[in-house]
């Protein structure tokens, strides 16, 4: 009854446009990434305000960022229970709800966040990653990645024999799939709380994005940094709870995707072009920002071929090797 009431004030809001009047409706959106990352500054909220903006005001947003309606890998539940209308999702965190999705972790498919969103923005569009969204009582609206991760520790890892018995923070299952083709362990923490897992030991590295550093501060906490390794990938998307999109206008859906796109590729390109300035600043505080070598490249990649294979394995799957060949088909396009 109380979605119901909801949908009916949504749509109220979305009619009384042509009323002139100031009624609206206010979709909670639920965000483990706090406003000061890049994700939020180029991404979400300007996407709220964009679909604010097309659609007179009929739509608007309260916004739930930094865990504050719910933790990271609570998010879809947050959504299905009504507790919030929308949320960001970050697709690893829900691998058990969204397996299919998870094929974005794995290492070596995309070399930046323009060419890895616009896979995603493909595949997210029609076939098995959007069926699987969907199936879990959500609508994607748009997705995008991050830039490919990399490795950030307190000493310089170059061979898979560097790695091995290492603690290494890795977001969700399929990262830790990489972690252990190294022979290091993969221990799963939600962003916000890998500064104090570094500081404190409990971590001797973490694989991650280089344009998310800034946002957890972890250049604090780590004396190297590789740049041009491809250890997986992470997927945003957005979503809005099914019965709820359904019930909007079509020309109000169409607004909502049509912007999700635009900004999609518009957070991907920023995210891009953050990385090389930040390579910059690091190395001014003396952190170690280095390339593998070519014999370093060459055996890590070796011991990651691998995981593709063990995932479809893990994921049990019958469209695991058909969204794996599409996955790879896009990202080599």
């Amino acid at each position: 009854m109380k979605n119901t009431q909801k949908l009916m004030s949504a749509l109220a809001g979305v009619l009384a446009l042509g009323l002139g009047t100031a009624s609206a409706e206010s979709l909670r959106l639920g965000d483990f990434q706090s406003t000061s990352h890049i994700v939020s500054v180029e991404g979400t909220t300007k996407w709220m305000a964009a679909v604010e903006k097309a659609t007179g005001g009929a739509i608007t947003f309260e916004h739930f960022p930094s865990q504050q309606a719910a933790k990271s890998k609570a998010q879809l539940d947050a959504v299905n229970n009504g507790i919030l209308d929308a949320a960001l999702l970050g697709a690893l965190y829900h691998a058990d709800a969204l397996p299919l999705n998870s094929v974005v972790g794995l290492p070596g498919f995309y070399g930046s966040a323009q060419e890895g969103t616009k896979a995603l923005q493909a595949m997210l569009a029609k076939g098995p990653l959007r069926d699987e969204i969907l199936a879990a009582g959500v609508t994607p609206v748009f997705g995008f990645v991050l830039p490919p991760y990399q490795v950030l520790a307190k000493k310089h890892l170059g061979m898979p024999a560097d790695w091995d018995a290492l603690d290494v923070r890795t977001s969700g299952s399929t990262q830790a799939m990489t972690a252990r083709a190294l022979g290091a362990v993969g221990i799963s923490i939600p962003g916000p709380e890998v500064y104090t897992a570094v500081e404190r030991g409990r971590l001797d590295a973490v694989l991650f994005p280089l344009a998310s550093v800034p946002g957890y501060k972890l250049n604090e906490v780590v004396s190297h940094i590789s740049t041009n390794g491809s250890f997986g990938g992470y997927s945003f998307v957005m979503v809005v709870r099914t019965d709820l999109f359904d019930g909007l206008p079509e020309n109000v859906q169409a607004d909502m995707v049509r912007l999700g796109g635009e900004t999609a590729l518009h957070v991907a390109q920023a995210q891009d072009a953050s990385v090389a300035g930040l390579i910059g600043e690091w190395k001014g505080q003396g952190i170690d920002t280095y390339e593998f070598s070519a014999d370093e490249l060459e055996a890590v990649t070796s011991a990651l071929t691998a995981v593709s294979a063990d995932w479809v394995t893990r994921i049990d799957n019958d469209q695991a090797e058909a969204v794996l060949e599409a996955y790879r088909a896009q990202t080599s396009e």
